[in-house]
């Protein structure tokens, strides 16, 4: 299911195991623990972490492949969809920035895309409408999470050279 034009989707049951390895390829210390579950226009990944547990039921992760960063969200499945989305829908899906892409020109997404950055924000891009664009989710991901992969370990300030 899509809501709000893409701004945030459900991952079909079908598609569990790619988005897991997705996830897996830029966050593989996470890979047996999470089961996805959604995403939003800006190519985020909600999943549950068994590890977790947020009122006696697994929390919540989010996975950002434009800053290379899995952030815990306080909350279970059943609070993230209830509460999380609804009382604070801009810190969960960036729903302003998302109006503004809207309102520069950015339409619908499908199921399969994704509004990604360009030069990703742990590369230095500006989080900003002119460092994104319409991708394929998975080619967003399969990028960004080498990127990730190859940056992991690197001491901050480390040039990397992408040609």
């Amino acid at each position: 299911m899509s809501f709000g034009d893409g701004l945030y989707r459900t991952a079909h049951p079908a598609d569990q195991h790619s988005w897991t390895a997705r996830v897996a390829l830029a966050f593989p210390d996470y890979e047996p623990y999470v089961a996805c579950f959604g995403f939003d226009w800006l190519g985020r990944v909600f999943a549950l972490d068994s590890r977790r547990e947020q009122g006696g039921r697994p929390g919540v992760v989010m996975f950002e492949p434009g800053t290379g960063q899995a952030l815990e969200i306080p909350c279970n499945l059943g609070s993230f969809h209830d509460d999380e989305l609804l009382v604070y829908a801009d810190a969960a899906l960036a729903r302003d920035f998302f109006a503004a892409w809207r309102s520069a020109g950015g339409g619908a997404l499908a199921y399969d895309q994704c509004a990604g950055y360009r030069k990703p924000l742990f590369l230095g891009g500006a989080d900003n409408l002119s460092n994104i664009e319409r991708s394929n989710i998975d080619v967003y991901w399969h990028l960004m999470g080498q990127l990730i992969a190859k940056v992991r370990n690197l001491p901050l300030g480390t040039r990397v050279d992408l040609s």
